[in-house]
């Protein structure tokens, strides 16, 4: 019901997820990231709990597979499940429960792993797969839409399209990136779009934000009036 991708970026330390399905609001349960740990995807009759649990190992130092093996085992439903993850280190390991729906599986590359379930055919992961490692050269979420985008051209989902998510985690507690499209007809196309949006709108604020290395972010009255006027607003801040 559901294929995603997990990656980590070791220049820049992000970890991300993109993740898509015949299902509403997928972005609400499937990706789970921890900066400076790793990401889980979890789904196929997804257990919530799961993410959790292998971000809380790996952060204990346990590989992806230990971690994985680790939760799996307490989970009664462990034969629906699909799960994959990657670390710090760029090491991934992958669970297809016994009686996950036809096609399912998994595989992976260097710091990057696909896993699906009820997918039209195996092609949908192969050639996810395939494009994020041929298209080194795009930004990450441009790469990770690019591989879910030909995924979809091979089949996508065996029932069809309705939700896709993408996040991206750095340095800080909070994603840089954050998108869903919930319900919709082509929703890898709306995640297209929102990425657009992004990077005009959201991405040139990420350095000026409270952040880690600055609490307090970009405070200074004049520049953030200065901004107000080069935007042709006449808002102003009180003084």
């Amino acid at each position: 019901m559901t294929w995603s991708i997990v990656t980590h970026d070791p220049a820049s330390g992000a970890f991300a997820v993109a993740v898509a399905t015949c299902n509403f609001a997928v972005g609400a349960s499937v990706p789970h990231i921890r900066p400076g740990v790793g990401a889980v995807a979890s789904q196929s009759f997804s257990n919530r709990y799961l993410g959790p649990a292998i971000l809380d190992a790996m952060a204990r130092g346990l590989s992806p597979e230990q971690a994985i093996r680790g939760a799996i085992a307490s989970d009664e439903g462990s034969g629906l499940r699909q799960v994959h993850a990657i670390d710090r280190h760029g090491r991934t390991a992958a669970w297809t429960g016994d009686n996950c729906v036809m096609w399912c599986g998994h595989k992976s590359g260097p710091a990057v792993s696909v896993a699906g379930n009820m997918l039209a055919n195996g092609a949908v992961v192969g050639d996810t797969l395939a494009t994020f490692l041929a298209e080194g050269g795009l930004k990450l979420p441009e790469r990770l839409l690019a591989a879910m985008q030909a995924g979809q051209r091979a089949g996508g989902d065996a029932r069809g399209q309705q939700s896709a998510a993408m996040r991206l985690f750095t340095t800080e507690d909070f994603p840089d990136l954050c998108i869903r499209a919930d319900d919709h007809p082509t929703p890898l196309d709306e995640l297209d779009r929102l990425l657009k949006l992004w990077r005009r709108d959201r991405e040139p604020g990420l350095a000026s934000q409270p952040r880690r290395a600055d609490p307090a972010g970009a405070i200074d009255l004049d520049a953030i009036d200065a901004r107000f006027k080069a935007a042709g607003s006449p808002l102003r801040v009180r003084r």
